[in-house]
């Protein structure tokens, strides 16, 4: 017998009868891979699980004493006998003196050379004393914003969207000095706010009427595009439309289109006509509220002429008159906060104004509004819109959660008096 061949016939299957005569594979990876993913799921729901303490306060251990919501229409809880305090009213004399001042505007002149208006650098130097550096805080973070003055005794106006809900403010001057700042009003629907700043020795803007303007205009802009450390960058474009329609949270706001460069840090910051004249107050850009990207040139201020009319009343009366509101503010609910907690749609209700018919018919912090008119409510701004094309003292029908129950309620809208 040929033993080589036999031997061959063995080595060449790579096995002997008794079994093959590779070691098995080790599986010690995979074990260690799921031990891992198990790990990170376990920290991951711990997470969720704080991130939910709040709400899950909020919404299990009401307050004592929580009046219960109205079963009907008819039936409502009496008010608190509290009055609500008085919104603080500013001499007349001290307001008259705020008054923004509205000149008349020369035509602009053709865009071929700038002799009858002014330099590029001259328009700089009379504007940048006038413009401010706002830096806001929050309980979260922080976020700055631009402001320009427009009465020499302390008077500022700005967006209401750079300054709202913050917990304090502070104005930076051309001059380096910083000073605190306080709300005198805001409209959110025109998103203007004027801020106070105890100096008597300020600098105000001259501002020129937006009904000349036109198509083509050369127009600069000054503020601080991604924050104070660019505080005074300066740009300059030409008006690109006026009379601009845009949606902005299920409202629309007239204004005036520009190329003017244009970034977060430009709001509330002034747009400038060739005479040196703030003719709009910056307020966005396109990519805020729209998904565009790579749109470059589209940005948007607030005329003149609306400015004035928003700021004469802030200052004056601290509010615009006749913004209807319901007398409830509050925050979107998250997807994971609704499945958790077993909630539907809606927006959970924060702050109840105890001046509102919806306190009256009992509708307390925790609950949760879920449609005005048969329209879904689930953020601020949604319910801003429900109720813009309303005025005071229309009815709506609301309907409201609370603990796995829905009640309709038939509320009046009051004034928003800030």
């Amino acid at each position: 017998m040929d033993h080589r061949m036999d031997r061959n016939r063995y080595e060449a299957g790579g096995t002997y009868e008794t079994g093959p005569t590779k070691p098995p594979k080790s599986r010690n990876g995979l074990v260690a891979l799921l031990l891992i993913l198990v790990i990170f799921l376990c920290g991951i729901i711990t997470l969720l699980g704080i991130l939910n303490v709040k709400l899950f306060h909020q919404i299990k251990f009401r307050e004592e004493g929580d009046v219960a919501i109205s079963f009907s229409v008819s039936q409502t809880i009496p008010a608190p006998s509290e009055a609500a305090e008085p919104v603080p009213v500013q001499e007349e004399e001290e307001a008259s003196a705020a008054t923004l001042d509205l000149q008349q505007a020369p035509a602009a002149v053709e865009n071929r050379t700038q002799e009858e208006g002014l330099s590029l650098q001259e328009i700089y130097t009379k504007n940048i004393p006038s413009v401010v550096s706002i830096s806001t805080a929050y309980p979260g973070g922080a976020t700055t914003g631009t402001g320009v003055i427009f009465a020499k005794n302390g008077y500022i106006v700005t967006n209401a969207h750079v300054v709202e809900n913050a917990a304090s403010i502070t104005v930076q001057l051309t001059d380096n000095r910083v000073l605190s700042a306080d709300v005198v009003g805001m409209d959110t629907l025109s998103d203007l706010a004027v801020l106070y700043v105890d100096a008597q020795d300020l600098t105000p803007a001259q501002f020129g009427d937006s009904a000349n303007l036109r198509v083509g205009d050369q127009v600069t802009a000054i503020g601080d595009p991604l924050g104070i450390k660019f505080r005074g960058t300066y740009t300059n474009g030409i008006i690109s439309a006026i009379n601009r329609n845009v949606d902005v949270g299920g409202y629309t706001m007239t204004l005036i289109q520009t190329n003017a460069a244009l970034n977060a840090g430009n709001s509330g910051g002034p747009l400038i006509n060739c005479y040196g004249q703030v003719i709009g107050i910056n307020t966005m850009k396109i990519g805020v509220f729209a998904d565009s990207d790579g749109v470059e040139g589209i940005g948007f201020a607030i005329p003149s002429a609306t400015v004035k009319e928003i700021t004469d009343q802030l200052v004056r009366q601290g509010y615009v008159s006749g913004r209807p509101t319901l007398g409830i503010s509050g925050e979107a609910l998250s997807v994971f906060y609704q499945h958790y907690y077993n909630l539907p749609q809606g927006l959970y209700i924060s702050q109840v104004d105890r001046a509102s018919d919806a306190y009256g018919k009992g509708v307390r912090s925790g609950d949760i509004l879920v449609s005005i008119n048969d329209t879904a409510i689930t953020t601020m701004n949604e319910l801003t819109a429900a109720v813009y094309n309303c005025q005071v003292g229309d009815r709506v029908t609301a309907i409201i959660y609370r603990s796995g129950e829905y009640y309709q309620l038939e509320l009046t809208l009051s004034e928003d008096i800030g």
